[in-house]
């Protein structure tokens, strides 16, 4: 048995109390940074070779079903406005399509085919890097479309949290978060999504930042899409150049982002 479907290690939930729920839900949280932290070597691997991709002129595919599904479209959907890539850098793909992110759609993750297909739909090259994202690691829809992108020889990892799995076996640089078990027995967008949201951080923020998408410790590429995000870039002027907001704000109002600022006058 995967040890994300192990038996919980907490016996008769429904007779605990709230205060004793939470408790033991944050306690065996605490435990998935340390379970990420076993497995850094192979996200350094994963990090590496997505950014010689993104380097090259690729793109960063996920393909996953479920809650990895999801996390794999939320990640995605994150990086243009956090750091200015272009829509279709990162991309998301769900077993059964779209209508999956707020629904479940019975047995699309079976297909062994299909994400292949989802993939194509994409014109998906070997310039492209594919990561699998599967809690269980035996999910035939990541397996399959691994497998098949391998073939073409397109360069491959997945984020598991099981070890020696189906899906780490399909990938040339696996990361395997080994979570165990969850606090309600194979609830796996616990623990375990936890884990895959972490490793998922990991990867496009360091990405993005040997790309360059950084400046210092700042978001100099983000989009200026609401109030906020323009209050933010505002003090990152400010900050970086000594002046005041009404200046600031001009600056940004004339260049349009951060880093088009600074450049202007640095």
């Amino acid at each position: 048995m995967s040890t994300t479907e192990s038996p919980s290690l907490f016996q008769n939930l429904e007779t605990l109390s709230t205060h004793e729920l939470l408790t033991g839900i944050n306690s065996v949280d605490q435990t998935v940074p340390l379970a990420v932290a076993k497995a850094l070597p192979q996200i350094e691997a994963l990090v590496e070779t997505t950014v010689a991709r993104l380097r090259e002129g690729g793109r960063l595919f996920y393909i996953g079903a479920g809650t990895s599904g999801r996390l794999g479209i939320l990640d995605a959907s994150e990086c243009p406005p956090t750091f200015g890539v272009p829509q279709g850098l990162v991309i998301g793909i769900i077993a059964g399509g779209d209508t999956a992110i707020r629904k479940a759609v019975e047995n699309a993750e079976d297909d062994t085919e299909q994400a292949w297909r989802d993939l194509q739909a994409y014109d998906i090259t070997e310039k492209d890097m594919l990561v699998g994202i599967a809690a269980s690691g035996r999910t035939p829809y990541v397996i399959g479309g691994l497998q098949q992108a391998r073939q073409q020889g397109i360069a491959t990892g997945c984020i598991v949290c099981n070890a020696g799995s189906a899906v780490a076996a399909a990938a040339e640089f696996p990361v395997e978060v080994v979570t165990g078990p969850e606090f309600l027995t194979g609830s796996t967008r616990m623990k375990a999504g936890t884990a895959q949201k972490l490793v998922l951080n990991m990867l496009t923020t360091a990405t993005m930042i040997r790309l360059g998408r950084v400046k210092g410790n700042k978001m100099v590429d983000m989009q200026l899409s609401n109030h906020k995000l323009v209050d933010r870039g505002e003090r990152m002027l400010m900050e970086e150049l000594g002046i005041e907001q009404p200046e600031a704000a001009a600056l940004l109002k004339q260049h349009g982002s951060v880093r088009a600022a600074l450049d202007a006058r640095q």
